[in-house]
């Protein structure tokens, strides 16, 4: 009778452990963010440093010289919607595995193929491709290992890595011009063509394309697709005060203001009067 008593109390204890749930010594980070005409996924895992030594001669973190997961746990993964370009070398959409050898004064940063390994097996072989950006010196110093997008514009993005007092930045390009001009293409093709169509289209060939003629002859359209649209004749006037047309930069301005004061939109009347200040 003992005995059952005791392995009773034995399987509420395992089983009482079995349901303990602590935080993870290293904190898992996902971050998805939009570029060019996909987006980006990084997962990893967050150590922090814990009073240990990091990025020296065999140091109990990440030494120099040596082949690191670049987190802690599983490998840190990295995946692409759409083609990219990481430091001039050409990268498919798929995920990958982010490898680095940490430097005193340069990092290797390392593409791998295997994206499943747990992060302790480094295989050579499946290498994508390696490339090499300096470490800088940073300040105050970062007790969590921290990885981030930052610099983000249409085509070019970093991916910054911190940790202690070093940060590693990797450059991310992508090319996405001609898919839009495609789609501008396209939609202006079409049968019936929306005020909104021609708004893009200007937006296409003036802040992209630097074609102010086409720009201004599809923002006039719009304009003329929705005369009521006081954020169109604000486009317009911009375009015309880049191409050197002061005085037709003004008038539409003017037609913003008016505009936008009849449906209440002081953002719009502040942005059209700091243009009209401008010419």
């Amino acid at each position: 009778m003992k005995q059952l008593l005791l392995l009773a109390a034995t399987i509420c204890t395992l089983s009482a452990t079995a349901q303990i749930k602590m935080p993870a010594p290293s904190s898992t980070q996902t971050i998805i963010q939009d570029f060019g005409m996909g987006k980006i996924e990084l997962t990893y895992s967050r150590p922090n440093i814990k009073g240990r030594t990091l990025f020296k001669e065999n140091s109990l973190l990440a030494p120099v010289g040596k082949v690191w997961r670049t987190g802690a746990n599983a490998v840190t993964r990295i995946k692409f919607t759409e083609p990219v370009m990481m430091m001039g070398k050409a990268i498919d959409t798929g995920t990958y595995a982010i490898w680095t050898i940490p430097g005193k004064k340069e990092w290797t940063i390392i593409i791998n193929k295997d994206a499943k390994n747990w992060g302790t097996v480094y295989s050579e072989a499946d290498d994508l491709f390696r490339f090499t950006v300096e470490a800088e010196p940073m300040k105050p110093s970062m007790e969590t290992f921290t990885m981030q997008f930052a610099n983000i514009k249409p085509e070019s993005c970093e991916l910054h890595l911190m940790w202690g007092t070093t940060a590693v930045s990797i450059p991310i390009t992508t090319s996405i011009k001609e898919k839009i001009r495609a789609q501008v293409d396209k939609a202006l093709s079409a049968d019936k063509i929306t005020a909104g169509t021609y708004q893009a289209a200007a937006n296409f060939y003036y802040e992209w394309d630097k074609d102010y003629n086409k720009a201004l002859a599809n923002a006039a359209k719009a304009t003329e697709a929705n005369p009521k649209a006081f954020y169109l004749f604000l486009l317009k006037a911009r375009i015309e005060k880049d191409m050197g047309d002061k005085a037709s930069a003004k008038a539409d301005a003017e037609k913003c203001i008016a505009l936008a004061t009849e449906a209440k939109n002081d953002d719009y009347i502040r942005s059209a009067k700091e243009l009209i200040a401008k010419l």
